[in-house]
């Protein structure tokens, strides 16, 4: 890799860290601005749903914005709406405000997934590709667990507005450096847009991930109507989203190529990819909960309990990235999607009322330590089995199935929790013992959900990438 390619990967890597850890930033921090704002959980919760809502439904369209723009076009699109919305959201008198900050910052944060993505598989040759997606898992998988253990440590010190007004500053040095030394290192091409696609994609991935995301609020009364509507055209948009890109790819003009899945092994990387997402979502949105009401910890020390996984799995991915140049995806898949569900199936039987905090920890790690060996094979797999003109395509579908798969793991572990812990009070159970018996069958449940991943795992083909032609597989 040239230097010139070199530091603009580096400045896509520092800046997608930065849009990423807002993802979870806020978790933690909705106790605290429910009380400062005078609002709801329900409303609170729309600070987080907001912008995984707005990623959803922008990622989509990324495939065709990055193949008509320029790579510093792009670059400065992003940063500087993510910018924006920081500045709106460390101003906002209010909730609306604040709301609409995080709307603007999720846009951002939607392009520059798949931007970093696709200007990686164009600069990297094949034979050192795990070595650069080894730290792109570093910062997919890093910032949302540091997102929580920063907020807690903010805001035992500082007000909310500070979780915005820190990170203000890094974004701006990165978008004045993007602006004066990033080079353009993918030709934009002419390409047409449809809005009937964006449209439909808006509705298909929105509806989906809105629907799933209130799932969760609906404790045993059943679904209601307004989150069944959202899950029901969120199903038939995406059905309709499908048919129309399968017609408009035979003339090159679809909004996803959806020919990347001819690949098998693109196809089993990102059906893999999607259940270990839902895993991670699901753990990083339940083990807080656990930790809080059950085990009774404050917020930092919760923060601080997920701390330890994140820089595990940081340690992990540059040497996950090498050994995949070596020997393949399958030989790390394996014993990955083993540690996954063993820690899975630990928390599971394990989480009790009266469970000490360091098995919390030494769960965390190991589920931790299993992802690690997990993403970057499966990013790498994944985009090395498509052909060069459609990397923005694999890439805008890899980040489209994160958001969607990150809220099913979400909707899931919380409905289960809720129903099972209205179940249990009830029955006339204490709220502490409710909620330990909802958290063990969420996470019975996540247990369940990871063992297909270990057969996945056998069927991705596992050519060291120095063997691989993109595009031949």
């Amino acid at each position: 890799m040239s230097p010139r390619d070199r530091l603009a990967v580096a400045l896509l890597l520092v800046s997608t860290f930065v849009v990423i850890l807002n993802e979870t930033i806020m978790g933690v921090a909705l106790p605290r601005l429910m009380d400062d704002l005078a609002i709801t959980a329900g409303t609170a919760q729309w600070l987080t749903t907001g912008f995984l809502l707005t990623m959803a439904v922008v990622i989509p369209v990324t495939g065709f914005f990055l193949q008509r723009t320029t790579t510093r076009g792009a670059f400065l699109t992003a940063m500087g709406l993510f910018s924006l919305g920081t500045l709106v959201c460390a101003l906002s008198p209010g909730f609306e405000m604040l709301l609409v900050g995080r709307v603007v910052q999720a846009t951002g944060t939607a392009v520059m997934l798949p931007l970093l993505m696709t200007t990686v598989m164009t600069v990297t040759p094949p034979a050192s590709r795990g070595r650069t997606m080894g730290n792109i898992s570093i910062v997919i998988s890093v910032a949302p667990a540091v997102g929580p253990t920063l907020s807690g440590l903010i805001l035992s010190v500082l007000d909310w507005r500070w979780m915005f007004g820190l990170v203000l500053p890094v974004a701006l040095a990165a978008l004045a450096l993007g602006a004066l030394r990033l080079p353009d290192v993918t030709q934009p091409r002419h390409a047409r847009v449809d809005v009937v696609s964006v449209v439909l994609s808006a509705v298909a991935f929105g509806g989906l991930v809105l629907g799933m995301s209130r799932v969760g609020e609906v404790v045993a009364g059943g679904l209601q109507p307004a989150t069944a509507a959202a899950l029901v055209a969120g199903a038939a948009g995406l059905t309709l989203f499908v048919a129309r890109q399968l017609r408009l790819q035979r003339t090159d003009d679809a909004l996803l190529d959806l020919r990347v899945f001819r690949s098998r092994t693109f196809a089993v990387s990102v059906g893999l990819m999607a259940i270990m997402m839902m895993a991670l979502f699901g753990v990083i949105i339940m083990l807080p909960i656990y930790a809080q009401d059950v085990l009774g910890l404050d917020t930092l020390r919760t923060g601080l309990m997920l701390l330890p996984g994140g820089l595990l799995m940081g340690l992990l991915a540059p040497l996950v990235g090498r050994a995949y140049d070596r020997v393949g995806a399958r030989p790390l898949l394996l014993p990955g999607t083993v540690l996954v569900s063993t820690a899975t199936w630990g928390m599971a039987l394990l989480l009790g009322e009266q469970t000490q905090p360091w098995l919390l920890v030494a769960a965390h790690l190991t589920m931790s330590a299993g992802l690690a060996l997990v993403f970057t094979p499966l990013f790498t797999s994944a985009l090395g089995a498509v052909s060069a003109d459609r990397y923005s395509h694999g890439s805008a579908i890899i980040g489209t199935v994160q958001q969607v798969a990150g809220a099913a793991g979400t909707a899931v572990f919380v409905t289960v929790l809720s129903a099972v812990a209205a179940d249990r009070a009830a029955d006339g159970a204490s709220a502490l013992v409710a909620t330990a018996e909802g958290v063990h069958a969420a996470f019975l449940v996540g247990a369940v959900l990871t063992l297909p991943a270990i057969a996945g795992a056998l069927a991705v083909r596992s050519a060291p990438a120095g063997a691989a032609v993109a595009g031949h597989h």
